[in-house]
């Protein structure tokens, strides 16, 4: 019988404690109600082509992230691929934070039809908007740009 060897699945999909490797841990993911409802009344927001981010410096050494996709964007089975196609743009991107900083991406419709390669550039521009204006509060940020 010829066939593949067992367990040989893709570096990305190997599972490790039923987990996908890279997956968030549960310590950098918001989980409960009450911290989305603090990052959306007491953060600051960051605008967007595809998603408008929310940010909330905390206290603790680690960033954390939540995603909002609401029944207005689609089905069940659109707003999982949303919420994957974010997930795996935020996986990216994680390395251009380095706050500590509470964040909600709140994505627009239009990123159903977007590139992933705009996703991620968006998602890694936000996160560095995010960290200038966590690091330097009150003022301009070193790489913002007048248009």
């Amino acid at each position: 019988m010829s066939g593949p060897p067992p367990n040989t699945q893709s570096p990305g999909r190997q599972k490790a404690a039923g987990k996908p490797a890279g997956a968030f841990s549960r310590a950098a993911r918001l989980l409960k109600h009450a911290d989305f409802e603090r990052v959306y009344e007491k953060g600051q927001r960051h605008f967007a082509r595809h998603m408008t981010v929310f940010f909330l410096p905390r206290e603790s050494s680690q960033a954390r992230i939540g995603f909002t996709v609401g029944r207005v964007l689609g089905g069940a089975v659109e707003r999982n691929r949303i919420k994957r196609r974010l997930r795996e743009a935020v996986r990216l991107q994680w390395g251009r934070l380095s706050s500590a900083v509470d964040i909600v991406v709140n994505p627009k419709k239009s990123v159903l039809q977007a590139n992933f390669a705009d996703i991620g550039q968006e998602l890694g521009r936000a996160f560095e908007v995010i960290d200038g204006k966590v690091r330097n509060p009150g003022g301009t940020s070193a790489t913002r740009k007048r248009v």
